[in-house]
């Protein structure tokens, strides 16, 4: 079985930069967000199931999740914003764990190891047991709010509210494997992946 690392951190870690660093390595990446964003844009598997809960106004004109008017809903009532996980993350939890599996089986073309993308690694169940080791990104928090604003577009308080849904920081370094710092540059940050990348081809050869 081809080993699972789980990539989280909160939003504006940097996760998308370490794991592009680590498909640099010749690693595959699955990434959670990606597969939200194939569900829920027009046509996508969930978009039936979240017109049926939430109604046509959450739909924009091309058919696809209106995400600005039910980013708004989600962090005013509670209640929308598990039943939107409700809908999304089995679908999405389905399709990490098909890919993952194709992944095993395509032998040619074997990843050393898989590095899942799930920001909401710890704070639901739905993914957890899918990977074998877990892997946090973390940052100071004003790094974190700085990050997540400039690629956002959001403000700040719309920022801190999206940080305050997530698990604090604290836990989530207590839950990691292992821990990534993004505060420097770009080279300190290739040369902590490429650490770790070398420890899991490691473990990846003892699985065998």
């Amino acid at each position: 079985m081809t080993v699972s690392i789980g990539l989280t951190g909160g939003i504006g870690s940097g996760k998308s930069t370490v794991a592009a660093l680590f498909r640099d390595c010749g690693v595959t990446v699955i990434d959670s967000d990606v597969i939200s964003h194939q569900l829920t844009q027009s046509g996508g598997g969930a978009i039936a199931a979240i017109r049926a809960a939430f109604g046509d106004v959450y739909i924009d004109a091309s058919g696809a999740l209106d995400r600005q008017r039910m980013r708004q809903l989600v962090f005013s009532a509670p209640a929308a914003k598990q039943r939107l996980e409700g809908i999304l993350h089995p679908l999405i939890r389905a399709r990490m764990l098909a890919l993952a599996q194709a992944s095993n089986t395509d032998h040619a073309g074997a990843s050393p190891y898989l590095l899942l993308v799930v920001p909401l690694l710890f704070e639901t169940q739905n993914y957890r047991e899918l990977v074998q080791r877990t892997l946090v990104v973390d940052c100071a928090e004003a790094v974190q709010v700085a990050r997540a604003m400039r690629r956002s577009g959001l403000g700040e308080p719309e920022v801190r509210a999206i940080m305050a849904q997530q698990i604090a920081r604290a836990e989530r370094l207590r839950r990691a494997d292992d821990i990534i710092q993004n505060d420097g540059d770009m080279e300190a940050l290739r040369q902590q992946v490429e650490r770790l990348h070398q420890r899991y081809l490691v473990l990846a050869t003892g699985s065998d």
